[in-house]
């Protein structure tokens, strides 16, 4: 069994959405979270974990964590050696985010409010691994400055997922597939 898979068996999606909505667990579509927020498609978060390439005890930032799952996701790849930071711009949505993941019981991830006018994180730079659960209209130049060298960054790029390698100071990018996402604020 791969890693990814055995993640989404060991993270249910229905723990991370609105009570309201947790008999659609297995819809395979994104759903409304509130704040004009959704969790994420399930074909489309396997296929970002998937081009990331999580490894144990990397470093990771999830950029729109939202209700948490990804961000809890990334902590079972990443496992106890690991950590994960996940970042988001609603407030109540990171005091949701962070109890469901407080509720997974993955001590070693967390969810904080973004920094207004900051994307990411750079105080605790640099990370293995960025994922981007928001659709930029550019690639995003602050986020690439928190890569390490070697690192991967996923991020829709103007309704394109985008894959950027860091390895020894270049940088190769390429694109797989179209994909709806909220904007990145």
């Amino acid at each position: 069994m791969d890693a990814v898979a055995e993640a989404f068996r060991a993270v249910p999606r229905h723990g991370f959405l609105p009570r309201s909505e947790r008999g659609r667990a297995s819809y395979d579509g994104p759903i409304a979270i509130g704040d004009g927020q959704t969790n994420s498609q399930p074909r489309t978060v396997d296929a970002m974990l998937r081009l990331l390439e999580v490894d144990r005890g990397m470093r990771v930032l999830d950029v729109g964590a939202g209700s948490g799952w990804t961000t809890a996701l990334l902590a079972e790849l990443v496992g106890p050696t690991g950590s994960v930071l996940g970042v988001e711009i609603a407030p109540r949505l990171v005091a949701w985010g962070s109890a469901n993941l407080a509720a997974a019981k993955f001590p070693w991830a967390s969810i904080v409010e973004a920094s207004p006018g900051v994307l990411g994180r750079p105080e605790g730079a640099p990370y293995d691994r960025i994922l981007v659960s928001a659709d930029a209209s550019a690639m995003p130049g602050p986020l690439l400055d928190q890569l390490a060298d070697p690192g991967r960054l996923v991020v829709p790029v103007r309704s394109r997922m985008t894959l950027v390698v860091q390895r020894d100071g270049e940088r190769e990018v390429s694109r797989h597939g179209s994909y709806r996402f909220v904007p990145l604020l």
